[in-house]
């Protein structure tokens, strides 16, 4: 047993009146022994749970992402016109509409724009559609991939991808405890911010409640994070509605304070119904179609949430230019041809040792 731990678990769960908030660097300490497993697996699930329930506070998500990034994966920083995009999701996948990210992330990836996305297998407590069985349902073999290579992909086509069994494992272990103790421990939020990668990133944060969002903005001001998007999205994911309002907070670096943006769909001709999820077969097929050129309602939401990344990522002045770019490049074959790159490049590089 962890003593040290043991210390800073009775903080956290000491009960409603009594539990204290633990310090950047108290959080940091326990975030760590925990992915080390120092801590026993019942300290584990006790911190897990008490943390939920006592509600992590800013400070303590800024420690623990400081521990995530001593102790977790990064791809290095690569030459690009445009800052470094990581699309920060659920890891519990998606059950109800269909995800929009990874057609976003070729659309950018295509644009020049680089794009990161990560996560692992169906996960607790949803077991939603994880991107990682759309990656395989598009020929894209990326859980196969060490980190080397990924990096390598990243640089040659754009695209990167941490997928937390192969290159977090750490990280990874804490997966059953999610199932047994049956409800998102705070590890989820931080997954929320976190950035596998070396640079200045733009970050974007999805979210379901209003009070995640003013955290990850608390967050990332004691991170020293100024450039990110918090979006009220599906699911609690980075996609844009349709069918309702879209809320965005932008931070940008030269800004003291974050912007509120509002952007009604039926203001753009883009009212619609959010595709609603099907079978992976049929979800994979529905996206390949999308990239065909054929119209439908997942096209509009492709347009619509490629156009408004293309422009937050500063390809297009406008969000206007932004939708007719997204809609031209999904016309014209400009991202299939970038999906055919990235298996291209994926074939090549399991034919090459690592160094």
């Amino acid at each position: 047993m962890s003593h040290a731990f043991r210390d800073l678990l009775k903080k956290v769960g000491s009960g409603v009146h009594t539990a204290k908030d633990l310090t950047r660097a108290e959080a940091a300490a326990a975030t760590r022994m925990m992915l080390l497993q120092e801590a026993t697996p019942a300290q584990i699930g006790a911190f897990m749970i008490a943390h939920r329930i006592k509600r992590p506070r800013p400070q303590e998500l800024a420690g623990m992402l400081d521990a995530y990034d001593q102790l977790g994966p990064k791809l290095g920083p690569i030459q690009s016109p445009y800052p470094v995009t990581v699309l920060c999701s659920p890891y519990d996948g998606r059950s109800r509409t269909t995800p929009i990210s990874p057609l976003t992330a070729l659309i950018l990836a295509a644009a020049n724009a680089p794009v990161i996305l990560h996560g692992g297998d169906r996960m607790p407590t949803k077991y939603g559609v994880p991107f990682i069985d759309i990656w395989q349902g598009l020929d894209l073999p990326l859980q196969h991939m060490p980190l080397p290579q990924a990096q390598q992909l990243f640089e040659r086509t754009g695209l990167g991808f941490i997928y937390t069994p192969q290159h977090f494992p750490e990280a990874e272990a804490m997966t059953p405890y999610r199932d047994q103790i049956g409800k998102r421990p705070p590890f989820a939020t931080i997954e929320l911010m976190w950035s596998p990668y070396a640079g200045d990133a733009h970050l974007v944060t999805g979210y379901v409640h209003p009070p995640t969002e003013e955290m990850a903005r608390a967050t990332y001001a004691i991170r020293g994070t100024h450039c990110y998007t918090a979006v009220k999205g599906l699911e609690g994911s980075c996609d844009l509605p349709r069918a309702r309002t879209a809320i965005l907070a932008l931070g940008n670096p030269d800004e003291p304070d974050f912007e509120r943006l509002l952007l009604h769909p039926r203001d753009y001709g883009f009212a619609g119904e959010d595709a609603p999820l099907e079978d992976t077969p049929h979800l994979v097929n529905a996206m390949q179609q999308v990239l065909s050129g054929q119209p439908g309602e997942l096209m509009q939401s492709t347009i619509w949430n490629g156009g408004f990344y293309l422009w937050r990522c500063g390809v297009c002045q406008t969000f206007e230019a932004g939708l007719a770019l997204a809609e031209r490049m999904l016309i014209g074959q400009t991202v299939t041809e970038k999906l055919e790159e990235v298996k291209a490049e994926i074939a090549d590089l399991t034919l090459v040792p690592l160094p």
